[in-house]
């Protein structure tokens, strides 16, 4: 089959490589949509701070946020998921250590990460070999542009839910890409008051159209911020969200800038503020599903265009097609 395979900073190549066979309890996904992250692009550049710790290493195959159908079943896998359309969780735990046993198999010290951490071939490739037990199946009324947004979504919707909003409250969204734009979404959902900030007034337009108040630094209105969710990549706004926040409020935090971000805790406390990190949307993957299903986030006008998998290295390089919309998010189809 053919996949994208990274082999350094910026160095790639579209290669023939042997498709994937399904282990007991594993299966074999035909991929019908990928979508390109910050996180990839990280890879692409070789910032990826897992390049430096060792849990991950080129040549590597990316891709994490993806759907398609199930077209091979290991022993053990029942034969009624032949066909079915399915997303599926990026994080793969052990199962055995005590954070998996608790639910918490995201953070499992030995946990593969699709297309990320320890070597598990991503989807950027006409084929996925997962476990069954990490798929998520997709309702007729989730296609595949959304399908390959539940990812995203998972994580965004965590972070709604991290907030802890009562409905009229006011909430901001630090950074328009697409991570904000869907807690952007998800946040309206639940009956906050969202407002997104952004670094240029040019930033602005797209999330403007989508009917989110936006503002720059230089114009953001004095609110009793019940909640803000940070989700730039600008190290200086993890400890601004701190000062904005209203005393006893919460900051979520899922951005994650390349140099450190300093926090004065001594701030946080002061306020009484909650802080959460989130990592990985496995627990927001079926809510995110839902809300997608019913209608009640549409995430679909946040991809711009999508591309054949020979234009991936180009995608990652920051290209963009003539005709794309203006949406943050890029897919690659394997199939074109």
């Amino acid at each position: 089959m053919r996949a994208f395979v990274l082999t350094g900073p910026r160095e790639h190549s579209v290669q023939e490589v042997p498709a994937p066979v399904a282990g007991p309890g594993q299966v074999v996904v035909d991929i019908h949509r990928v979508g390109v992250c910050g996180t990839d692009i990280e890879f692409y550049t070789g910032e990826m701070s897992y390049l430096h710790s060792g849990q991950a290493a080129y040549p590597m195959r990316l891709g994490h946020e993806w759907c398609g159908a199930v077209s091979g079943v290991g022993a053990g896998v029942d034969a009624a998921w032949l066909g079915r359309r399915t997303t599926g969780d990026t994080m793969l735990g052990c199962g055995e250590c005590a954070r998996c046993r608790a639910g918490r198999h995201h953070v499992c010290a030995t946990r593969y990460e699709i297309g990320i951490r320890g070597g598990w071939a991503g989807a950027l490739a006409e084929q996925l070999v997962v476990p069954v037990s990490s798929l998520h199946p997709l309702p007729d009324g989730v296609d595949a542009v959304a399908g390959a947004l539940v990812e995203p979504g998972g994580n965004a919707l965590r972070c709604v839910q991290a907030a802890r909003l009562s409905p009229g409250d006011p909430v901001l969204v630090t950074g328009p890409g697409t991570i904000g734009l869907l807690v952007a979404q998800f946040a309206r959902a639940e009956g906050g008051e969202v407002h997104l900030l952004g670094p240029t007034t040019a930033s602005l337009a797209f999330p403007r159209s989508l009917g989110f108040d936006s503002w720059t630094a230089s114009d953001l209105p004095d609110l009793p911020w019940a909640a803000i969710i940070e989700a730039s990549t600008a190290p200086g706004l993890p400890p601004r969200a701190v000062d904005l926040v209203e005393p006893g409020g919460r900051v979520v935090y899922i951005g994650l800038s390349v140099t450190p971000s300093m926090i004065d805790s001594r701030a946080l406390v002061l306020k009484d503020v909650t802080a959460v990190g989130i990592l990985g949307g496995s627990a927001g993957l079926d809510g995110a599903i839902e809300r997608f299903a019913s209608g009640a986030v549409d995430p679909r006008p946040l991809v711009a265009a999508t591309v054949g998998l020979d234009r991936a290295g180009d995608v990652l390089g920051g290209w963009r097609p003539q005709d794309a919309g203006p949406g943050p998010k890029v897919h690659i189809d394997p199939r074109l």
